[in-house]
């Protein structure tokens, strides 16, 4: 019987500044006390990108929070992670990151049904101002309804 996870960790920030065209669900490679921290949600996806390096998918400025009943062999707190993809997937990532404006963002960490931590990350090309100002146009007139609805 598997149980299903709450730990849903949002980059909510990405989604305002960057218009998805396409999502993927990759592994993380995590050392020692990473995973027990993300479970007790002590991650943070601000500031986080992801990079390139060497045909390899690498993902930038992700935090995770030390474990607190980490010894001397706690991890480290920022450092760059390895995202795992098919080859098929990373190539097609690659190949479309090289057109200008592309770029690959953390969208959510979670963990799935079997236990292991998964990313969701999508290929996001950036907003124009005007974009982001009707983002938040449509979003008050969302609640505005919600509002009058409730009445």
């Amino acid at each position: 019987m598997r149980i299903k996870s709450d730990i849903n960790i949002k980059n909510r920030r990405a989604t305002f500044d960057y218009a998805v065209l396409d999502k993927y669900v990759a592994g993380i490679q995590l050392y020692g006390t990473e995973i027990k921290s993300i479970r007790e949600s002590k991650a943070s996806l601000v500031d986080t990108y992801c990079i390139f390096i060497d045909g390899e998918l690498w993902v930038k400025q992700m935090h995770i929070a030390e474990y607190r009943f980490g010894s001397y062999a706690n991890h480290e707190v920022k450092r760059d992670r390895k995202l795992l993809l098919q080859r098929k997937e990373l190539r097609k990532l690659e190949r479309q990151t090289k057109e200008t404006g592309k770029t690959i963002v953390p969208l959510r960490l979670f963990i799935n049904e079997r236990g292991f931590a998964k990313m969701e990350i999508g290929l996001c090309q950036g907003k124009k101002e005007y974009d982001k100002r009707q983002a938040i146009k449509e979003r008050e007139d969302k609640r505005n309804l919600q509002d009058l609805f409730r009445k």
